[in-house]
């Protein structure tokens, strides 16, 4: 059986994305999950210093390089039981922008890796490299705070994707009136009859009633996992439902689940001390709440 394809993607930085997905890749492998722990934050690489790795001799930029044919020759031991590792590159310059042809060799290198589930850690931004690494995902994890610029980053990135993934299904159908549709959208000033996706399709139904009903299915589809990291009050909780709204109406996209992740000071004295949260304190308000989220991935 293949493995399990967990995406998670911060589109503002600073939110815990990565240290969520550290802890994340050790709570499954304490549920018996073989997990690898993939960094795909291009330029940005720190996931193995959240998992406690100091000794490494391969990164992302071997398998980039061909210095290696496969990325398993680049997988890292951890100390944690089930849990092993692909470090991000760091040394190739303008890495983050690679290449359509390489993104895709990852990714089909990617399928073929022998476990039970792989963690990609995406970096923050919206760019086609981070979307497309995400929607290959099983499961879509979107991490945010509750606060109003980094929930304006979540709608914006799942608007982007939103975007992406009908231009791609528009193209494979040859609906050249959804790919104009689509490039008018793209100016809610001139055109805003096309500020929601149901407003994209009360025009494209005009013309290609077929590409309107596939491309419905294919949204569907999506329903991204949303997480709201470092609440410090039960209200702030409630951001959830705001961006859950808001992607319903405009976008027609249904979020699965909503998890919120209370503000932990804990979290901090880990990130010193260069250990993952998960082995430090196990028993803290931050550590038990991904461990609900890790229940949530199996």
């Amino acid at each position: 059986m293949p493995a399990k394809i967990i995406a998670i993607v911060g589109p503002k930085g600073g939110i815990g994305k990565s240290t969520i997905s550290s802890n994340l890749a050790i709570s499954l492998s304490d549920l018996q999950r073989r997990v690898i722990a993939v960094d795909l934050d291009l330029g940005g690489a720190n996931l193995h210093i959240l998992l406690g790795v100091k000794n490494y001799k391969h990164t992302l930029d071997d398998f980039i390089l061909k210095k290696v044919d496969n990325l398993s020759e680049i997988l890292i031991d951890t100390d944690i039981k089930n849990l092993k590792l692909i470090c991000g590159g760091a040394n190739i310059p303008d890495i983050a922008n690679m290449p359509f042809q390489q993104k895709m060799k990852i990714i089909n290198h990617l399928l073929k890796l022998d476990c039970d589930t792989i963690i990609l850690d995406l970096s923050a931004g919206s760019s086609f490299n981070v979307i497309d690494f995400l929607l290959i995902a099983n499961q879509q994890i979107l991490i945010t705070s509750p606060e109003s610029p980094s929930l304006i980053k979540v709608y914006g990135f799942i608007k982007s994707t939103v975007f992406r993934m009908l231009n791609f299904h528009f193209k494979n159908i040859d609906a050249q009136d959804g790919l104009e549709i689509l490039s008018l959208a793209k100016d809610t000033d001139t055109n805003p009859n096309l500020k929601t996706i149901n407003g994209i399709f009360s025009e494209l139904i005009k013309t290609n009633e077929e590409a309107v009903k596939t491309a419905r299915e294919i949204i569907s589809k999506f329903k991204p996992h949303i997480v709201i990291n470092m609440v410090y009050k039960n209200e702030e909780t409630r951001a959830g439902n705001v961006i859950s709204t808001m992607l319903k109406q405009y976008l027609n996209v249904s979020s699965s689940v909503i998890t919120a992740i209370p503000a932990d000071e804990m979290v901090r004295r880990a990130l010193f001390k260069n250990k993952p949260m998960m082995l430090l304190y196990p028993g803290s308000p931050f550590s038990l709440a991904v461990k609900k989220l890790a229940e949530l991935c199996i």
